[in-house]
């Protein structure tokens, strides 16, 4: 069915439903249209949003870019920019495959109805003008049909008039055959326009018209198709897009998976740990001592708690204090907690201060120093530190990571250089400079010999001050690792609550010829002498022994010792030793370690094995 047979009357009816549907393209146009402003206002929105919550500073500079959880962040804010970039594309398909292309197609649409009805119109111009030709041919038709009737009757009645003349009968007649022969050349006339009416007329209904018909359903047809293609273009730039926005949603999902709360712990203890011992507990003050103090108090044979000092039956020496050493004087200090002066250090027993009066000393000092505990901002340090080369304003934790940091970084530097320079190495580059320049030497026209020694010099100078670097890091990054190992130490053996050291001196092996027994019970705290000496309080010796030559056999550390204090040697736990002497019942073995140096250390450190 076709619209030239079925509504070969419906001209204006089609004009309308035409025009229409060139209405309704257009009207999808502009919705696609302010449908791209919009697509294109929301990744505006959402890219603004994803630039006003990712991180100001860089990556290598943001520590919270450590944490899982600011990294899944992060992430989720790229997928979310990616989305956005999705929604841009969809956008800018939109405008170009069917905006432009719709507009450009309406107008195309456009021009075509207007000449198919203007068509259609000049042909109905055409008929409209023979129909009027035709009533005109029958109207002339029709008048001088009257009038050669009249003349007719004229020329009758003037016939039997008897007096009427021959010469007005004769021209009565006369004038009826005129008339009568104009009515039969009007007849004639009308008769042709007619039979050319009719045959325009069957043209304009059969076959014109339904011609311009049909090109218009043809034209409405491909215009309805090409709409259609238009709304799946509206599905289709969505679908294009579908799959990289469900990797943007699956990216999104993997960050909030990636979120590690255990690992999130332990990136914060790596880049806060500051390698600090903890504290040592706040020792008692007793202010009772000069109330109970005897006369026989001031005599270096008696400790200063007034307990006796109870003596075994095994063989004694001089006490020594694991602790002490050997320096040069320092001013009293104070406990990590601000209070007076610990003697006890925390993987030890206390050690002895001066020969002076500790009553008095005491006394001076509580009247100097005001007690305090120490908050955690003096633990970790003042805002105001003075940013050293070293990072010793760091903890130590902390500057041992920066150090490791600065040297990886030089490095880095010396082997860009090295390998920017010559590709075997600073010898071969030196090499092949010289030989270049004795070929320009010999060769000047080839360059300049003088040009190339300051690239030989600046090559060695700036391979000379990386070496330099790398030795002065590597110089302060074992440095801090030491005192880091020292600080872990203290720690550990605080944590895990070791057994305490035996509270007398190990036996004197400064010598390594006597030893002896001891089992005199520790002396009660004394604070540092004013002058600074390391004179023990008890000075009373034994009988010498002699030092056995080979080990009586072996011994596991259990635990980490220090050994600090004169007659002490330090192990690490786990440590192999060999047994040098048993314990004499003073707390104290004596052993021997394996890359050399013997020494004293507590035996409740030890698992012992006798050979």
């Amino acid at each position: 069915m076709d619209w030239g047979t079925e509504l070969w009357d419906q001209f204006e009816v089609l004009e309308r439903h035409t025009q229409w549907g060139l209405d309704l393209l257009d009207r999808y146009v502009k919705f696609v249209k302010e449908r791209t402003e919009v697509e294109q206002a929301y990744a505006k929105q959402l890219r603004s949003l994803v630039k006003k919550y990712l991180p100001k500073r860089p990556t290598k500079d943001d520590p919270e870019s450590k944490f899982s959880q600011q990294q899944s962040f992060v992430q989720l804010l790229q997928e979310v920019n990616d989305f956005a970039g999705q929604r841009e594309l969809v956008a800018e398909n939109l405008s170009v495959r069917v905006c432009l292309e719709l507009a450009k197609y309406s107008q195309e649409m456009k021009q075509e109805r207007k000449m198919h009805f203007q068509e259609g119109r000049r042909a109905q111009q055409q008929l409209e003008n023979g129909f009027k030709q035709l009533e005109s041919s029958k109207r002339k038709f029709e008048r001088d049909c009257r009038e050669a009737e009249k003349a007719t009757q004229t020329a009758e009645r003037l016939d039997q008039d008897i007096n009427a003349t021959k010469a007005d009968v004769e021209k009565a007649k006369q004038q009826a055959h005129l008339r009568s022969h104009m009515a039969e050349e009007s007849k004639n006339e009308y008769a042709a326009q007619l039979q050319r009416f009719n045959r325009d007329q069957a043209h304009f209904y059969f076959s014109q018209m339904p011609q311009i018909f049909d090109k218009l359903q043809d034209m409405d047809e491909r215009r309805t198709t090409r709409l259609g293609t238009g709304y799946g273009l509206l599905s289709g730039a969505e679908l294009q897009v579908v799959p990289i926005i469900a990797k943007c949603l699956e990216g999104m999902k993997v960050a909030a998976d990636a979120v590690d709360a255990k690992n999130d712990s332990q990136v914060l203890i790596e880049l806060h740990k500051s390698g600090f011992a903890r504290p040592s507990d706040v020792e008692f003050e007793d202010f009772s001592q000069p109330m109970n103090r005897a006369p026989s108090d001031s005599s270096l044979g008696t400790p200063s708690d007034g307990r006796p000092e109870v003596r075994g039956t095994g063989r004694s020496r001089a006490k020594r204090w694991p602790f002490s050493k050997k320096n040069k004087p320092r001013p009293p200090s104070l406990s990590p907690l601000g209070g007076p002066p610990s003697s006890v250090l925390p993987n030890g027993p206390p050690s002895p201060r001066s020969g002076l009066d500790p009553l008095a000393i005491l006394s001076e000092i509580s009247k100097s120093v005001k007690p305090r505990l120490a908050s955690f901002r003096s633990l970790r340090g003042g805002r105001g530190a003075v940013v050293t080369e070293d990072f010793s304003h760091l903890p130590p934790e902390q500057q041992r990571k920066r150090l490791q940091q600065q040297l990886e970084e030089r490095n880095r530097e010396l082997q860009k250089e090295v390998d920017q320079s010559a590709g075997n190495g600073i010898l071969d580059l030196v090499e092949a400079l010289k030989k270049m320049k004795d070929v320009y030497e010999k060769t000047p026209q080839m360059g300049d010999p003088a040009s190339l020694e300051p690239q030989i010099t600046e090559t060695l100078r700036n391979i000379e001050r990386l070496k330099l670097e790398v030795q002065k890091y590597e110089a302060w990054l074992a440095e801090a690792e030491s005192r880091v190992l020292s600080n872990r130490g203290d720690s550990l053996n605080r944590h895990t609550r070791p057994p305490d050291p035996p509270a007398s001196a190990p036996p004197d092996s400064s010598s390594n010829s006597n030893s002896g027994s001891q089992e005199n019970k520790e002396s009660s705290e004394e604070p540092p002498s004013e002058d600074g000496q390391d004179t023990p309080i008890y000075t009373e010796f034994d009988e010498d022994f002699e030092e056995p030559t080979s080990p009586i056999g072996q011994c596991v550390a259990i635990y980490h010792f220090e050994g600090s204090s004169e007659g002490t040697i330090s192990m690490a736990e786990g440590e192999d030793l060999s047994l040098m002497e048993e314990d004499k019942g003073d707390g104290w073995t004596r052993v021997r370690r394996k890359q050399g140096g013997e020494g004293y250390v507590p035996t409740s450190y030890l698992r012992v094995m006798l050979n």
